[in-house]
């Protein structure tokens, strides 16, 4: 599935790295930056989360929430979001359905082996749910201002 700008961001449910079970609907009213990431503690992964962490003020203040989501357990996002000290829920998508119904879960290739797994996406969602903008060639670096 391709989400394009304008269309409906797929609803979902998923518990953050404290048990607390967060929907998209949740969030009406509010703009949504959801974003997927492929590993807890990794360098860009937490490149990006510490770009985000760092920003949060402006984020807040542009009316965005972050919400970060990755295949890894409850218990890895706790340790990287303690060790980081994030601001923001990280989603536990164990069993893929997010990174499927987003259609982040692709195929990569790293040194010639192919495998399964989380592009670097961001989907921008507006107040009513709809999709704003899909970031794909995410700046780990620079990722808040990208969303503002």
């Amino acid at each position: 599935m391709d989400l394009q700008p304008g269309a409906p961001a797929p609803d979902f449910e998923a518990i953050d790295q404290n048990g607390i079970l967060h929907r998209l609907a949740d969030y009406r009213g509010r703009k949504v930056a959801l974003y997927f990431y492929p590993k807890d503690d990794t360098s860009g992964c937490t490149a990006q989360a510490c770009n985000l962490r760092d920003n949060q003020a402006a984020l807040t203040s542009a009316g965005i929430q972050v919400l970060g989501v990755s295949i890894d357990s409850g218990k890895s996002h706790q340790k990287f979001a303690a060790k980081y000290d994030l601001p923001f829920p990280l989603l536990v998508d164990e069993d893929k359905k997010i990174v499927q119904d987003y259609g982040v879960w692709q195929e990569k290739s790293m040194y010639g082996r192919k495998y399964m797994g989380t592009m670097r996406h961001t989907f921008l969602i507006d107040e009513n749910g709809l999709i704003e903008k899909v970031i794909t060639k995410v700046d780990t670096k620079n990722h808040a201002a990208q969303l503002l």
